[in-house]
Formats: C-alpha cells, structure tokens, sequence
C-alpha cells in the first residue's frame, strides 16, 4: 500500500510538471532552413509527347509564392502569361497561348516557390516538358553586367533569337529565353540545336521585345551551342609540397559557358515638351524630354509679340527658365502663346510641333485682414554663395543670384587679404558663369591658412527688376594644404583614348582627366577611400558613351583599378594601372559590389 501511494504520488508530480510546461508553451527548436523538396510531378518532369497545358508540382509541405511576375519565365515566350497558383502543397502552372508542335517548354520558377512559414526560397527550380518524341538538351550560359559601372544585373530576361538578322529583337519574340540570378549568371536551357543571336532586355512591357527606352544589350558574335567532352585534372597532395596523385576524368560540358553581356540604355529618347508652368510671377519654365539643337519659337498670343525674354538655359537646352523683364507682360495673369519645337514621331523622326500653352499664374489668396491697395516694401535681392568660414583653395567663389541683373558694380565689390591686423586689398577676376547674368564666379590664386574677407557694399547688384542687394562682409579662412592629399595613376599601357575617374565610396566622380602620357596627377583630394575607374572615349568627346543597337555598337569600355585606395592627410599616393590585365577584365574592386549589395 505504501509503494502504492508512492507511485500515486509520482504519476500526479509528473502531471503536474506537464501540465506546467504546456501552460509556458513550446520551447522551440532550431528554426526551419530547409526548402520545399519535390515529391512527384504530373508529367513527369522532362516527360516527352505531352500534349496537356496544365502542370502540377507536389511538395513535402505547404507553400506559397512570391513575385511570380517577377520570378516566373517560361520558355519558349507566351503571349499571354501563363497561370500560376499554389494551394497548400500542390503548385499548378495553367498555359494559356496554345502548345507548339515538336517543342520543348521550359518553365523557370527562380525563387517564386518559397515555404510557407519561414520563407525558405527553393532556388531556380525547373520544370520541361516537350510536346513532341524528343527533348531538347543544348544550353549555354554567362553573366550580365551594367555597362557603365560592371556592376551585375540581376532579374533581367536573357533570350536567343533563331532569326539572326539584326531587326528580329524589333520584330520577334525571343525563340528562348532565361532570367539573370542574384550574381547577374544567367542559364539557357533546352534550346535546340542551331545557330542564334544572343540579347539581354529590361523588357518593361513584356512583350519580349526592344522598344526604345528600354535598357539591352548584345551579343557580337553567333551562338552556337554544343555539348563537349572535355577533360578535367585533379590533383591531390600529400602535403603542402608534395603530388600523391593526378586524376583525370572526362565530363560532359554545355558550351558556350563564359558568354559575357554589358547592358546599356542608348542615348535616344522621344522628344516632347514633358511640362510648362509658371511658378513665380515673373518668370516661366519649359522642360523637354530630351536635348535640343536649337531652342523652341516662342509666339505671344495675349501680349506683346514683341516681348523679349531673357532665357536661363541648360547645355541640353531641355531645361529653360524665360525671365520677363516687362512689367505689363508678367502682371498678366494669364499668358497665352504658342510654342513651335521638334518633336518625335512614332519611327523617332523630328517633326515640327506646334503646342498652345496657357500660362496662368496661380496667387495666394487674400484675407479679409489683408489690404488690396497696400504698398509692399520692396525685398532685397538676395544671393546664395559657397563661402564657408573654411574654405578650399582650389575653388572659384560663386554667386548665385535670384533674379538676372541689370548691373555689377564691380568698384562696390572688395576682396579683402588679412595679414595680422591689417586688411590689404588684392585683384581678382570676375566672371560671369551663363548669359543672364545670375551666376558669377570670383577667382583668385589663393594661399593656404591665409584670411580672406568678401565685401560687398550696398546696391553693388541691381537686378533687371531694380532689386538691389544689401551690404554684406564675409570672412573665410583657406584650408591648409595639410588637410588634402593626392594620388598620381600612371597607366602601364598607355591609351591617348582613355579617360581616369576618381570615385568616392558611392561611385561619385570625384575628379576627371584625359589620361597623360607620364602620369595623371589627382590633387586636392580630401583624405579617406578611393577607387579609380577608366573609360575608352572611342568617340573624343569626353564623356562615357553607351552602345547603339541599330548600328551594333557596344557601349565605350570600362575598367576599374582592381583595389580601395586609401589617402592620408598631407600624403601623395602612386599606383600603375594596368587596365589591360586579363585578371582584371570586366571586374570591380569587391568593396564597390558590397557597397552596393548593402
């Protein structure tokens, strides 16, 4: 009886602790990692003579999907995309366009199959299947980069073209097609024996083909694909120094293996006049699509035919700002005129285009309190400069006024050299920076830890609406030159055609010169993490130019100096750059990917 309440006792201490423990709830265990494994499919994948449009995949557990637009490609193109769902642990894929005969399809999930609870992608899975007594079993492979930076592209649709004429990426959808993973590789599969012409698309439409506007790149060279035997050596050592054995085997390879693509956006838009607006009263904005040749007619409708405008113009000249300094024109509430530029048709031709525009000019609203017969005090006119109270001896003090001036009296201008105590006067040169006068520049061979003052007396600057500017001292000190370091970059193989950058962390460019026989001096720079990245200017004109895919040409080359360069205050640093170096082809320091990456 004893023994028997003990055990009595036990059984209830054991139910309790139980019931204790499921009352805190699970403990948990090491979090789920493992994807969705595929336990059978119907058809069976690779399945040959199947002539059904409906595809299922069966799963260990529960999934869902994620960004199927994104993620799911199937090959050969379809009109209409394909349907595809999850439910509970049975994926199905429903095919829309109607199958081709003798045809292998090939359906490319990406990360789209994820499991349900933890997100677990099951990576590049893929289903084929032929409607014909064979399956087609060539594929080739590569990488895509951006053209300009090196850096990968990912989720980008990769095709091969049967046509090889150059119009068919206009005309034609793709014969295959594949997407670029995370690394920017790409994998063409199932593709039928034959010669084809390679492409890469940022298809934004999805029609498989190139519109203008959308980024693509190409392929110079026909793709054969093949199937090679090819022998591998592997070789085993006993220890650091010493062979124990050399294996060879031979393995079937899918070639070509190494196709290399660089993505690029071609220097043509559709020209159009994107806005107009009126934002102030006395002036009007025009912005157009792309750069113009020559600026658009302007023919008042409402007002003076005769009006002049000054026009604050970009180098592009499709961003323009027309000034109005005739008080009975800008009082006008509205303004009506038409303005005649060229504009793109549908082949990309200029036509001449005439717009009618109603400028009107939008005013606050007056309250009750306000006077409508109250004489406003006239506003200064007011400026924005780059002084600082530390400023860089390489730079030009710039002004930037609010509205284009009538007048500059330079004799109210003073620009000031503080030696102790005295303050010594010295010339410097002033110089208009564009047309309207808005923007000057003052410049001077200025030393370091030197003081300088800007003095500006009252009324120096008149603006064409008779604003004047109040006076104003300004006291800066230069930097010394300890604070700045430099970087010479000599080129081992020298290329009159080259082009060095200086970039920041971000890719900014920092400093850009034409490269130079003995060397290319970079000075100024301030002190921290730099890379240098060189372009081949096929065309002189000084800047980085992309391909053009109506005149097969590819994009101007790019090289980058294979690693960080880090400058010390008050320090000179020399590299050679070997940009021929078959190592560094077509690579980025990695700093620069993982910049991105983050």
């Amino acid at each position: 009886m004893k023994y028997f309440r003990i055990i009595i006792q036990l059984v209830l201490v054991v139910a309790i602790v139980s019931c204790a423990n499921r009352a805190a709830g699970p403990t948990g265990g090491p979090k789920d990692s493992i994807p969705p494994v595929v336990l059978r499919t119907v058809p069976l994948n690779n399945a040959l003579n199947y002539k059904k449009k409906e595809i299922q995949v069966f799963f260990d557990e529960n999934i869902s999907l994620e960004k199927v637009n994104e993620n799911v490609v199937i090959s050969p193109p379809q009109k209409t995309q394909p349907i595809v769902k999850a439910n509970a642990r049975v994926l199905t894929v429903s095919i829309q366009d109607d199958l081709q005969d003798s045809t292998t399809y090939s359906i490319l999930f990406g990360n789209a199959i994820v499991d349900l609870n933890e997100k677990n992608p099951l990576p590049n899975y893929t289903f084929s299947f032929a409607t014909g007594p064979e399956i087609d079993t060539l594929q080739v492979s590569g990488k895509l980069i951006k053209a300009e930076n090196l850096d990968p592209m990912p989720g980008i649709l990769v095709g091969l073209h049967k046509n090889l004429h150059d119009t068919a990426i206009l005309r034609d959808q793709f014969t295959r097609v594949a997407k670029t993973d995370d690394e920017g590789r790409f994998t063409i599969q199932n593709i039928k024996a034959g010669k084809y012409k390679l492409y890469a698309l940022l298809d934004l439409d999805r029609d498989f083909r190139y519109q203008p506007g959308e980024e693509v790149a190409f392929y110079d060279s026909i793709v054969i694909p093949e199937i090679k035997m090819v022998q591998q050596t592997d070789t085993l050592w006993k220890d650091s120094v010493t062979i124990d054995t050399i294996k060879t085997e031979s393995k079937l390879t899918y070639l070509p293996n190494n196709l290399l693509l660089k993505l690029f956006k071609e220097n043509r838009k559709r020209q159009y006049l994107v806005k107009s607006e009126r934002p102030a009263e006395k002036y009007f904005n025009l912005f157009f699509n792309d750069k113009q040749d020559s600026l658009p007619k302007i023919e008042p409708l409402n007002f003076d035919v005769d009006t002049r405008f000054l026009i604050q113009k970009t180098e592009r000249l499709d961003s323009l700002v027309y000034w109005m300094p005739d008080s009975m024109v800008y009082r006008q509430d509205t303004l009506k005129m038409a303005v005649t530029y060229l504009k793109s048709d549908s082949v990309f031709q200029l036509v001449s285009t005439t717009d009618t525009l109603n400028l009107i000019l939008r005013k606050p609203r007056i309250t009750g309190k306000s006077k409508t017969n109250e004489v406003k005090p006239v506003v200064p006119l007011t400026y924005k400069s780059n002084l600082a109270g530390s400023f860089d001896i390489y730079s030009d003090i710039w002004l930037e006024f609010e509205e284009p001036l009538v007048s500059v009296l330079t004799e109210k201008i003073k620009l000031v050299h503080k030696v102790d105590t005295l303050l010594k006067p010295i010339d410097f040169s002033w110089l208009p920076m564009d047309s309207i006068r808005r923007k000057f520049a003052i410049r001077y061979a200025w030393k370091p830890q030197e003081s300088y003052e800007l003095q500006i007396d009252s009324a120096a600057f008149v603006s064409i609406y008779e604003r004047t500017t109040p006076a104003q001292t300004i006291p800066f000190k230069i930097k010394s030159l300890d604070e700045y370091s430099a970087m010479k970059i000599v080129l081992q193989e020298f290329d009159s055609l080259a082009v060095l950058q200086v970039l920041d962390a971000k890719e900014t460019v920092i400093q850009t010169q034409r490269a130079k026989v003995k060397g290319n001096l970079f000075e100024y720079l301030k002190p921290g993490e730099y890379f240098v990245r060189l372009f081949i200017d096929t065309n002189r004109n000084g800047i980085w130019d992309p391909g053009d895919l109506g005149k097969r040409l590819q994009p101007e080359p790019v090289y980058y100096f294979n690693k960080k360069l880090t400058l010390r205050a008050n320090w000179e640093l020399e590299e050679t750059f070997n940009h021929l170096d078959p190592v560094l082809l077509n690579k980025k320091p990695e700093e620069l990917l993982k910049t991105k990456k983050k």
